[in-house]
């Protein structure tokens, strides 16, 4: 594996001095590139991130296209939800929804322990892939944390008043 030669993002994270503020992709896959609107037609969120190959290629895509200092992993927070027993669906113009959300404790109880290695591979195979492929920027990755994934499993959904966590 080679070094990467773009190394601005690490160099300001470092607190160094760096000749201009890095730059990177947050909604990598957004409306602004034509080829993941292309990609989208034929494939859903979770089918681009459950193959590495597809993941692989959104995630470089603006690195390619506009040259910015880090790409960002292309998947979703919820990918740990499946894994769980989540039957979880992303739905156009709404977000994730969540089949049965948590309403008692016995659904509690019913949420099988998360273990990456074996319910989210896809994900390590598409940070391998990039590697091989020698991406030349930093990787940039997120997840969920815990209180946002419990949020949408009570609520059933995305909610800015998250009525059901309240109470």
């Amino acid at each position: 594996m080679k070094e990467i030669s773009n190394d601005l993002f690490l160099r300001a994270a470092r607190r160094e001095k760096v000749e201009r503020l890095p730059a990177w992709y947050m909604r990598q896959a957004g409306r602004s590139q034509p080829e993941y609107r292309a990609l989208k037609e034929k494939y859903s969120l979770f089918e681009i991130t459950h193959q590495p190959e597809l993941c692989s290629y959104v995630t470089r895509l603006p690195v390619e296209n506009y040259g910015v200092d880090a790409a960002v992993l292309y998947k979703d927070i919820m990918s740990p939800l499946p894994g769980m027993g989540v039957d979880v669906e992303i739905k156009t113009g709404i977000g994730p929804v969540i089949a049965h959300p948590i309403r008692r404790y016995q659904d509690v109880e019913s949420l099988a322990a998360f273990d990456a290695k074996s319910q989210v591979p896809y994900i390590l195979e598409t940070i391998k892939l990039l590697r091989e492929e020698q991406l030349d920027v930093p990787l940039i990755g997120f997840g969920g944390a815990p209180f946002t994934l419990a949020s949408y499993l009570v609520e059933g959904g995305p909610s800015k008043i998250t009525t059901r966590q309240k109470h």
